[in-house]
């Protein structure tokens, strides 16, 4: 079997390449929108930026959802053997911890968030429609012990994001593993 069939045959599947590259694109933003509106005064931008946080962040969690169903429904492609041969063995629990911590993050950000806002006594409203019960009762004490867990575990998942990066293009460029091509679409 030439590198053409093994790439082929330890493809994601389409719907795990778009769940992937969609619930990176909205992490990043999510990260970058929240950096941005935290430090902004009480204004109209900084209100409306928190309500496109929130929803954004729903939209992460419902991703976040599929994503976990389609991963448990369908068994991703098994990394290439020359890999797997060439890794240590801390670099295969790596690989492993840092893909369970992920989707655990992809979870606990979102559901972190939604107790601080519910707590804090802000409802989420869905696009401006769809009003979320309260994940937890408002209570502003709990709402000041919530509040650092919602940038810890945010902070904690873009750094993993960053070290899952790296590795990619580690083994992409520097080892010569083609993995970067098994989470893009083809163009057939």
């Amino acid at each position: 079997m030439d590198s053409a069939d093994t790439l082929e045959t330890s493809r994601y599947t389409l719907p795990a390449i778009v769940l992937h590259w969609l619930l990176a694109l909205a992490l990043l933003g999510l990260f970058g929108m929240g950096l941005f509106m935290a430090d902004l005064p009480i204004s109209p931008l900084r209100l409306k930026l928190y309500n496109w946080h929130k929803w954004a962040g729903v939209t992460v969690l419902t991703l976040s959802l599929l994503r976990l169903a389609w991963r448990l429904t369908h068994r991703p492609p098994a990394l290439p053997e020359a890999l797997v041969q060439s890794m240590p063995v801390w670099q295969r629990v790596a690989h492993h911890a840092t893909h369970h911590a992920l989707y655990a993050l992809f979870f606990i950000v979102p559901l972190v968030g939604w107790a601080y806002s519910s707590a804090a006594g802000f409802p989420i409203v869905v696009f401006g429609v769809l009003p979320l019960p309260d994940f937890v009762p408002a209570d502003k004490a709990l709402a000041e012990l919530i509040k650092p867990w919602h940038e810890i575990s945010a902070f904690a998942m873009m750094g993993l994001v960053l070290l899952h990066v790296a590795a990619a293009i580690q083994h992409q460029w520097l080892h010569k593993h083609p993995l970067i091509q098994r989470m893009l679409p083809t163009l057939k």
